[in-house]
């Protein structure tokens, strides 16, 4: 199902104001710099914590496929766990429900892999959420040839 939002359910409505360090698209997955400023999450498998992200800048009337510029104010919801939120999946990816995600260093998501070298094989702080749907982008699926901002591309996800 597509949403025309990014906010798909939510408990505690914890949204904050920043500055864009960059482009991001509403669903990244967002940090803050050092200047007090978001960009998109940019440690792939990294820690997530607290879970931010861009929502679609609704009081300039903009949706969900419109990006903010550098050193626009951008919303970002700060999620609890069990909020669910419409991200964004990275290229080269097969979702099945129930898959754990994790950031790809670029504000879209990947499917976590258990490092099996580990006696713990799951970081807890690198899970993003839990996929609610299915979504391929993986080369050779019909959704592989789709745009970055493509409803193909998003994935309902309930955070962890």
């Amino acid at each position: 199902m597509a949403y025309n939002t990014i906010k798909i359910k939510k408990y505690l409505d914890i949204i904050e104001e920043f500055i864009a360090a960059d482009a991001i698209y509403p669903g990244m997955v967002v940090e803050m710099d050092s200047a007090g400023k978001v960009k998109a999450h940019a440690t792939s498998g990294g820690n997530v914590v607290p879970v931010m992200v861009a929502l679609e800048d609704e009081l300039q009337g903009k949706g969900i496929d419109d990006a903010y510029a550098t050193n626009d104010k951008v919303q970002v919801w700060i999620l609890n766990s069990g909020e669910v939120f419409y991200g964004i999946i990275a290229d080269g990816q097969t979702i099945e429900k129930g898959d754990l995600l994790e950031s790809d260093a670029g504000g879209r998501l990947i499917k976590h892999v258990p490092d099996e070298g580990s006696v713990n094989a799951i970081y807890q702080n690198a899970i993003v959420g839990v996929a609610l749907d299915a979504v391929s982008t993986a080369a050779g699926s019909e959704d592989s040839d789709i745009n970055f901002l493509s409803i193909y591309r998003r994935i309902p996800v309930r955070v962890r």
